[in-house]
């Protein structure tokens, strides 16, 4: 070989030997060109998720910044709405959200059928059997299914529990009956009885039905307008009338002709609370039962009571879902 081609050859290694570290230099740059943008846009991405949990903690905190707050701006929306409405349109609107759930209840028992029958008083004495002298003597001839009374209650739950009076449904003998706002009639079994709060629970079988939505007691003020909606006089389903809180936290002593019960802590209103309004609910103007009616003064001008329905909540709470 000679010197010629020798020098050929080494030209070529040298051009290789240029071409390759150029290419290797260009890649290198590449790399690092690519890693730095890399680092800028996974930097990037750490900011924006660093800026996306600030946003949500920010919104966290004004959206849910406590349930009192959030309760305090619905009531305050809610006492707007009431203002801007008419005293006929609250009423109106509270009637139509309770009645549905009142029902009546009709206490009937199995009576003496008697009939009247002529005697001779002396029996079969023949001194006096020709004097043709008889008396009216009454003899039983088997029983009857009568009419012996009458209340008002209304449905907590949409299975069929049904609050009223104690004094409603005192007789364990009788039979009770259940007239629905629609017209329907159910047979009603007591299943609870509270003579110290004349509280008593009922149930009626099938479902679902309408409810009453039970408000709170302890907010009510002197001066609050109030609906009774009762069996006015056993006679009249759904009868309603209007008055306002006029006491709280009242005592007495409520006689239903059987027996006598010492109440304490109830609510005094001047709406009427006929006889057969008893187990009826007192409601509020928003239509929440807010009271249950028991009891009225005997002659007197619209004295009336009402047992606070946290009072039943409280009693009726272990038997009844609420």
């Amino acid at each position: 070989m000679d010197l010629e081609q020798l020098k050929r050859i080494f030209a070529a290694i040298m051009f290789l030997l240029v071409v390759g570290t150029a290419a290797y230099v260009v890649k290198v740059r590449i790399e690092a060109s690519i890693d730095q943008k890399e680092q800028a846009f996974n930097e990037k991405i750490t900011l924006l998720e660093g800026q996306i949990v600030g946003l949500q903690q920010a919104v966290a905190k004004l959206s849910g910044e406590n349930i009192e707050t959030a309760i305090s701006l619905r009531e305050l929306q809610n006492r707007k709405n009431v203002i801007a409405k008419s005293q006929d349109e609250l009423l109106t609107e509270a009637v139509a959200k309770v009645s549905p759930a009142v029902v009546s209840i009709v206490v009937a028992k199995d009576v003496p059928k008697l009939e009247v029958e002529y005697v001779n008083p002396f029996g079969d004495d023949p001194f006096f059997r020709d004097f043709n002298f008889r008396v009216p003597v009454y003899r039983q001839k088997g029983v009857e299914r009568q009419k012996i009374g009458a209340g008002t209650g209304f449905l907590v739950t949409k299975d069929g529990y049904i609050l009223t009076n104690r004094h409603v449904v005192a007789d364990s003998a009788a039979v009770y009956t259940v007239l629905l706002a629609d017209g329907k009639q159910l047979s009603g079994k007591v299943v609870f009885r509270d003579p110290k709060n004349d509280l008593a629970i009922v149930k009626i079988e099938g479902g679902p039905f309408k409810t009453v939505t039970l408000g709170n007691s302890g907010d009510l003020k002197l001066g609050q307008t109030v609906i009774a909606i009762g069996n006015a006089l056993g006679e009249y389903n759904n009868s309603v009338s209007v008055g306002i809180i006029s006491g709280l936290d009242r005592s007495l002593e409520a006689n239903d002709g059987r027996t006598v019960v010492q109440l304490s802590g109830v609510l005094q209103t001047d709406a009427a609370i006929n006889p057969g309004n008893s187990g009826g609910p007192l409601v509020n103007m928003v239509g929440e039962v807010i009271g249950v009616n028991v009891a009225t003064v005997i002659g007197s001008s619209n004295i009336s009571f009402s047992i606070p329905i946290s009072t039943a909540k409280s009693l009726i709470g272990s038997i009844v879902p609420l």
